[in-house]
Protein backbone atom coordinates (compact mmCIF):
# COMPACT_ATOMS: atom_id res chain seq x y z
CA UNK A 1 0.00 0.00 0.00
CA UNK A 2 1.40 3.47 -0.87
CA UNK A 3 1.60 5.90 2.22
CA UNK A 4 0.68 8.97 2.28
CA UNK A 5 1.98 11.84 4.35
CA UNK A 6 -0.89 14.36 5.68
CA UNK A 7 0.84 16.72 7.75
CA UNK A 8 4.52 17.06 8.47
CA UNK A 9 6.50 18.63 11.63
CA UNK A 10 10.68 18.85 11.73
CA UNK A 11 11.60 19.83 15.40
CA UNK A 12 15.29 20.10 16.67
CA UNK A 13 17.00 17.81 19.29
CA UNK A 14 19.58 20.10 20.56
CA UNK A 15 19.31 19.93 24.49
CA UNK A 16 17.20 17.89 26.50
CA UNK A 17 14.23 20.47 26.51
CA UNK A 18 14.07 19.63 22.45
CA UNK A 19 13.12 15.86 24.35
CA UNK A 20 9.85 17.45 26.29
CA UNK A 21 8.77 19.43 22.83
CA UNK A 22 8.84 16.38 20.66
CA UNK A 23 7.06 14.33 23.49
CA UNK A 24 4.72 16.75 23.48
CA UNK A 25 3.98 17.37 19.77
CA UNK A 26 3.70 13.89 19.00
CA UNK A 27 1.08 13.90 22.45
CA UNK A 28 -0.71 16.63 20.75
CA UNK A 29 -0.88 15.30 17.35
CA UNK A 30 -2.22 12.03 19.28
CA UNK A 31 -4.63 13.32 20.74
CA UNK A 32 -6.27 15.37 18.51
CA UNK A 33 -6.54 12.75 15.96
CA UNK A 34 -8.12 10.77 18.54
CA UNK A 35 -6.09 8.40 19.26
CA UNK A 36 -6.66 5.99 22.25
CA UNK A 37 -5.11 6.58 25.64
CA UNK A 38 -3.67 3.40 25.52
CA UNK A 39 -1.99 4.11 22.18
CA UNK A 40 -1.14 7.33 23.08
CA UNK A 41 0.87 6.68 25.72
CA UNK A 42 2.70 3.75 23.83
CA UNK A 43 3.57 6.66 21.29
CA UNK A 44 4.75 9.59 23.70
CA UNK A 45 6.96 6.76 25.62
CA UNK A 46 8.58 5.46 22.45
CA UNK A 47 9.26 8.97 20.97
CA UNK A 48 10.47 10.22 24.62
CA UNK A 49 12.96 7.37 24.94
CA UNK A 50 13.74 7.49 20.86
CA UNK A 51 14.49 11.36 21.43
CA UNK A 52 16.36 11.35 24.42
CA UNK A 53 19.06 8.53 22.90
CA UNK A 54 19.56 11.52 20.34
CA UNK A 55 20.50 14.16 22.81
CA UNK A 56 22.45 11.61 25.33
CA UNK A 57 24.44 9.73 22.59
CA UNK A 58 24.39 12.50 19.75
CA UNK A 59 24.00 15.56 21.35
CA UNK A 60 22.01 16.70 18.39
CA UNK A 61 19.99 15.03 15.26
CA UNK A 62 16.05 16.01 14.31
CA UNK A 63 12.69 14.32 14.32
CA UNK A 64 10.03 14.28 11.79
CA UNK A 65 6.59 13.88 12.96
CA UNK A 66 4.10 12.78 10.43
CA UNK A 67 0.47 12.38 10.16
CA UNK A 68 0.11 9.77 7.56
CA UNK A 69 -2.43 7.43 6.05
CA UNK A 70 -2.68 3.95 3.87
CA UNK A 71 -6.05 4.52 2.77
CA UNK A 72 -7.47 2.77 5.82
CA UNK A 73 -5.71 3.58 8.89
CA UNK A 74 -4.09 6.72 10.22
CA UNK A 75 -1.25 6.48 11.90
CA UNK A 76 1.86 8.34 13.21
CA UNK A 77 5.03 8.31 12.21
CA UNK A 78 8.07 9.65 13.55
CA UNK A 79 11.85 9.34 12.13
CA UNK A 80 14.59 10.23 14.43
CA UNK A 81 18.07 11.22 12.66
CA UNK A 82 21.75 11.98 14.30
CA UNK A 83 24.98 11.86 13.17
CA UNK A 84 26.62 10.49 16.17
CA UNK A 85 28.79 7.56 17.11
CA UNK A 86 25.85 5.23 16.01
CA UNK A 87 25.46 1.81 17.05
CA UNK A 88 28.51 -0.61 16.68
CA UNK A 89 26.42 -3.41 16.90
CA UNK A 90 22.56 -3.30 16.11
CA UNK A 91 21.74 -7.09 17.45
CA UNK A 92 22.84 -6.57 20.56
CA UNK A 93 21.42 -2.87 20.86
CA UNK A 94 17.88 -4.63 20.32
CA UNK A 95 18.67 -7.41 22.65
CA UNK A 96 15.87 -7.60 25.55
CA UNK A 97 16.90 -5.52 28.44
CA UNK A 98 19.89 -3.43 26.81
CA UNK A 99 19.94 0.16 27.95
CA UNK A 100 22.58 2.72 28.29
CA UNK A 101 22.84 6.19 29.84
CA UNK A 102 19.96 7.80 32.12
CA UNK A 103 16.85 6.26 29.84
CA UNK A 104 13.77 5.01 30.47
CA UNK A 105 15.00 1.61 30.67
CA UNK A 106 13.43 0.94 27.67
CA UNK A 107 15.98 0.31 25.20
CA UNK A 108 15.15 -0.24 22.01
CA UNK A 109 13.63 -3.31 22.09
CA UNK A 110 11.38 -2.18 24.37
CA UNK A 111 10.24 0.75 22.57
CA UNK A 112 10.36 -1.46 19.63
CA UNK A 113 7.31 -3.45 21.25
CA UNK A 114 5.74 -0.30 22.04
CA UNK A 115 5.14 0.53 18.18
CA UNK A 116 3.09 -1.10 15.21
CA UNK A 117 6.44 -0.43 12.56
CA UNK A 118 10.00 -0.06 13.55
CA UNK A 119 12.99 0.41 11.35
CA UNK A 120 16.56 1.27 12.39
CA UNK A 121 19.82 1.57 10.17
CA UNK A 122 23.15 2.66 11.73
CA UNK A 123 26.99 2.72 11.04
CA UNK A 124 29.61 3.63 13.35
CA UNK A 125 30.55 7.11 13.29
CA UNK A 126 27.96 8.16 11.23
CA UNK A 127 24.89 8.42 12.67
CA UNK A 128 21.61 6.53 13.14
CA UNK A 129 18.35 6.79 11.92
CA UNK A 130 14.96 5.50 13.54
CA UNK A 131 11.54 5.54 12.30
CA UNK A 132 8.68 4.12 13.63
CA UNK A 133 4.41 4.25 13.32
CA UNK A 134 1.51 3.42 15.34
CA UNK A 135 -1.27 3.27 14.13
CA UNK A 136 -4.90 4.25 14.92
CA UNK A 137 -6.99 1.61 16.66
CA UNK A 138 -10.56 1.13 15.34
Amino acid sequence: MTLHVLSLQELKIDNEEDVVLVRRAVRLLAEARSFDSFTTAALTTAVTELSRNVWVHAQRGRALIEEVTDGVRTGIRAEFHDEGPGIPDLDWALTDGHSTAASLGLGLSGTRRLVDEFHIESQPGQGTLVRITKWKRF
